[in-house]
């Protein structure tokens, strides 16, 4: 029995961390994500309350399709700009503001889907379910935190299927 048999009334947020998913696809698979399937696994016949991927824009010729792209699927984008240090260091993550919006949406979803593997997320997720929401976490079982598969309802290794989930 699915997820969606069970829990086929549930409200669903998919939030996605695209440059942890990017890079953890790259280096381990050397392939992209496929986004629509990401997003169908993680809705799992539920309903899609909010989809949301976070990027980084580094002004690559590409990336302006690529954000298309996600639009096209379904996805809103947060698109934040890399920042260059003095030291000529960069940086450019999305931690805190996919936190935000997965506690902002808590009190009108059922479930939220963190798409990426990174162990920051673990505390989150004990939070969401102390607030009643179920989370699932979907990433590639090689790079994600014990963590983040420990606190969450449940996980999808997205290695186990590579031909369903990488381009």
């Amino acid at each position: 029995m699915t997820r969606s048999e069970t829990h086929g009334t549930q409200r669903v947020a998919v939030l996605a961390d695209s440059q942890n998913l990017y890079h953890t696809a790259r280096s381990l698979h050397e392939q992209n994500i496929d986004y629509a399937e990401l997003l169908d696994a993680a809705v799992d016949g539920r309903s899609l309350t909010r989809a949301i991927a976070y990027v980084i824009k580094a002004n690559a010729p590409e990336e302006e399709t690529f954000f298309e792209a996600l639009v096209d699927i379904g996805f809103e984008t947060r698109i934040k700009e890399i920042r260059t240090f003095g030291d000529g260091s960069k940086k450019a993550d999305w931690d805190v503001g996919m936190s935000l919006d997965a506690v902002s949406l808590a009190d009108h979803v059922d479930a939220i889907a963190l798409c990426t593997g990174d162990g920051d997320f673990a505390r989150l997720c004990t939070h969401l379910q102390h607030e009643g929401v179920r989370v699932d976490a979907l990433s590639f079982r090689e790079s994600t935190a014990e963590s983040l598969i420990d606190a969450a309802d449940g996980f999808i290794d997205l290695s186990e299927d590579t031909d369903r989930f990488l381009l």
